[in-house]
Parts: C-alpha cells; sequence; structure tokens
C-alpha cells in the first residue's frame, strides 16, 4: 500500500514515512497534516525505495522492524540514493544493537522511540528539515560564489592582487563550508562559527573585539532576563556585526569611523544591509540578522536604515549597539590603564541614555560593568580538553557529537566517572581525538 496525502509537485520536498503498522503511519500522517506538512507514506521498504524516481524527500521516517528489510538496511540504500535527505529512525526497542545498526549503515540524523512525544517529534522534524533547505541554499551559494571568482579574475590587471587576496579567502570559506555539509553541521553555533573565522582572517577586522562585543551581548541580555532563544541568538550578532564589511575596500573600514570622507561614512553604514544579504541563506539566522540590519538606529529615531525608535527597534539590535559602541569607545580611549578605559567606555554610553540608546539597556550594561571590567568572558572559563584528560564534576559547554552529527552528550552534562570512563572507550575506536568543550563545576 502506498498513499499520497497531498497531491505533491514533484519538486516540492516531501516527508517519506515507512512503517508496517498502518496505525502508526495514521498517526504519522494526522501529525504532519495538522502542521501544514506534506507526507507520503509507505508501508514496506521496498516500494518505498522506487517513490525515490519521481519525489524528492526532505526527511525519511523509518521503522526499525519491518519484514524483507529492516529499517537500517533500508536507510543506507535511501542514503545512497538520495545523500542529502536526513533520516530519523523510529523504534519500539531499546537495545543499543539495533540503534548502532542505523547508526552505521543508514548514519541516522536522530532517533526517537516508540510511544514517542509529539512535540518532541515534531520539533525533530521541523530541525531536519531546515538543516535539508539549509544544504540547498548552501550549495546555491557555493555555486554563486565560485562564478563571482570567475568574475573577479576578469578584473582589470590593476586590481589583480586584491582580486587573488579576495579570491583565496572565499576559497577557503568554501572549503569550510563543504565540510561542514558533509558533516551535516550546518547548526546555529556552527555557522556563527565559520563566519566568524573569516572575520578573524581578515587583517584590518579586530575578532578579539568581535568576541569582546558578543561577549557584552550576553551579559546584558541575561541581565535583561530575555528568553532564551534572545539569550543564545545575542553573542551570535556580536560575532558576526561586521560581516558585512568583507563585501566592502578595506579603506572604508581600517580605520576609526570618524576619519573617512562623508562619502566613504555613508558607504561604511551601508555594511549592515550587506551582512543581511549575505546571512539571507542561512534562515536559521535569521533574527541574527534582523539585529545585525538594525544595529545603527538609534532609541530617539534619529538612526539608520528605517528611522526606527523606541521598542520598534528589535531588542537584539539595540543590545548590540550598545555593546558595540562601548567596546569601540574603551578601544578609542588614549588611556593605558584598562579599568579607566573601562570607566571611559561607560560614561561615554551613559552620556546618551534615552537618545541614542534604552536606558534599560545602558542600566544592563552598567549592572554587569564589573566583569567586564575584571575581563570576565564565556570564552575565558572553557576549556579544550581529550576524553583522557576529563575530570569528576566538569560540566559539558557545548552539546557533544560523534562524527556522523548523533549527539553523544547534551550541553550542560556534568561528568561522572561512568561517562567519563565510556567516552575513554569511545575515543580509543575513533583515529582522532574528541575536542570536548567543559568547564569546571561551579
Amino acid at each position: 500500500m502506498t498513499q499520497t496525502t497531498s497531491s505533491t509537485p514533484i519538486n516540492q520536498v516531501d516527508v517519506l514515512c515507512i512503517d508496517d503498522d498502518e496505525i502508526v503511519l495514521r498517526s504519522l500522517t494526522r501529525l504532519l497534516k495538522v502542521n501544514e506538512l506534506s507526507v507520503i507514506v509507505c508501508d514496506n521498504p521496498q516500494s518505498a525505495l522506487t517513490l525515490f524516481k519521481n519525489h524528492e524527500f526532505g526527511l525519511i521516517i523509518s521503522d526499525m522492524r519491518m519484514p524483507g528489510m529492516n529499517g537500517a538496511e533500508f536507510l543506507e540504500k535511501a542514503r545512497a540514493i538520495a545523500p542529502d535527505t536526513q533520516r530519523i529512525l523510529l523504534t519500539g526497542y531499546a537495545d543499543i544493537e539495533t540503534t548502532l545498526a542505523a547508526v552505521n549503515q543508514g548514519q541516522i540524523n536522530g532517533y526517537i522511540q516508540k510511544p514517542w512525544q509529539n512535540d518532541l517529534l515534531l520539533r525533530s522534524i521541523k530541525d531536519s528539515l531546515e538543516k535539508f533547505a539549509l544544504k540547498k541554499q548552501n550549495k546555491k551559494l557555493e555555486q554563486q560564489v565560485k562564478a563571482q571568482n570567475q568574475e573577479l579574475l576578469e578584473l582589470n590587471n590593476t586590481l589583480e592582487q586584491s582580486v587573488e587576496k579576495r579570491t583565496l579567502q572565499i576559497k577557503k570559506v568554501l572549503k569550510q563550508l563543504e565540510s561542514a555539509n558533509e558533516r551535516e553541521k550546518h547548526e546555529h553555533k556552527a555557522t556563527v562559527e565559520l563566519l566568524y573565522n573569516f572575520i578573524n582572517a581578515n587583517p584590518y577586522l579586530d575578532g578579539n573585539k568581535a568576541q569582546n562585543i558578543a561577549n557584552t551581548c550576553t551579559q546584558i541580555a541575561l541581565y535583561l532576563n530575555l528568553s532564551q532563544k534572545s539569550i543564545d541568538l545575542a553573542p551570535m550578532a556580536g560575532y558576526l556585526a561586521q560581516i558585512g564589511l568583507l563585501a566592502m575596500d578595506p579603506e572604508l573600514y581600517k580605520k576609526p569611523v570618524n576619519s573617512l570622507t562623508e562619502q566613504q561614512r555613508k558607504t561604511f553604514y551601508t555594511h549592515p544591509s550587506t551582512a543581511q544579504l549575505m546571512l539571507m541563506p542561512a534562515i536559521h539566522l535569521h533574527d541574527v540578522s534582523d539585529a545585525i540590519y538594525h544595529q545603527f538606529e538609534r532609541y530617539n529615531g534619529n538612526g539608520l536604515p528605517k528611522g526606527l525608535a523606541g521598542n520598534d527597534i528589535p531588542i537584539g539590535a539595540m543590545v548590540l549597539g550598545v555593546a558595540r559602541d562601548y567596546w569601540d569607545a574603551f578601544e578609542q580611549c588614549n588611556i593605558t590603564d584598562d579599568k579607566q578605559r573601562h570607566e571611559h567606555a561607560l560614561e561615554s554610553v551613559k552620556l546618551y541614555s534615552g537618545s541614542f540608546y534604552h536606558p534599560k539597556i545602558v542600566r544592563a550594561l552598567e549592572a554587569s560593568h564589573a566583569k567586564l571590567n575584571e575581563k570576565l568572558s564565556s570564552a575565558g572559563t572553557i576549556q579544550i580538553c581529550k576524553a583522557s584528560e576529563l575530570k569528576e564534576n566538569m560540566v559539558l559547554s557545548h552539546a557533544l557529537h560523534n562524527h556522523t552529527g548523533i549527539m553523544l552528550l547534551p550541553k550542560g552534562h556534568v561528568f561522572s566517572p561512568k561517562s567519563i570512563e565510556k567516552l575513554q572507550q569511545l575515543e580509543a575506536k575513533k583515529p582522532a581525538p574528541f575536542r570536548i568543550m567543559v568547564k569546571s563545576a561551579k
């Protein structure tokens, strides 16, 4: 039995569900249709493989135990046909051998046990479809960049050195993007880290300053008690605030803005718009892109690019503007004592509270000023170590995944002798040690 729930064009992405239990298929169909997702279901894996001739699937959800061919074998064959399609295993069996078979053969992106929780399954489905869409967008971006590389090579001979330098930079990013695609790490932090490395590689942009801005954005967001999503995205805007400058002539940003001509300043302040265009394919960074685009808006409405005022300005943009200007003032201060430079930077921002900046955000900056003054940052408390170097009660600061993208331990895991022993056993089988980001327990 093969059933299509909607007359979907061949070029539109569908979700393929395979299970020999009709009740399960009905439940999956109902869940996806209610959430306006297109789904095709099939009750046996052999028939399901023939569907790939006429359909592009963004995601496959497969049962493990099926007659004729189990889920691991089916996902292995499906991966050979459509390697970009995401794969989730549904299983009613808890033994590790069946799951490991699916990981090794089908290289699944996740697994969920029956009976599932609708919210958890739906979140996994949407995350998988977002990864699939991002992968396609990245491929388009790679093609565009390669085409632009060819155009750059045809520029006037007087620009040859500049073209060569920028081409090498773009090729470096493409190589990183291709590597990230293969490892299926198109999540928020991986994308931001990749782009931040590009900023850090530019000799005229200060990666340390970007990190300081990001850390300050985090401190302000925490003090304001923003949502967890806003707290997670705040430092990303800080890291990427300068990304649009990469498309501009270095003469516009290798010296202070107040040293530019009027026309140069006008051009300089268009870099947030350029950043928005550059980040457009990364749909999961929409809020970050929005914060960067509006970072030069002013609380009194006299800013750029839209002249928004008050609470019409996105909160992420207001936080970024305060953090950026704080570190600009710190950097431009001629005082040699760092403590006095921090005081000067704070007073410079407070001077424009209520005009340039939202008063509550300035108060948040002032409340977190002690940490800035002591140079405490989230990055400074984190260390990278191998499994053999782990100690009891260390805290995992970033989720740990294996080479196929399967999460081994979640962020915040407190290491115990048992979890350390298991990781060390896994590491012994790997060609290279884990890079585990940890911090000491408080």
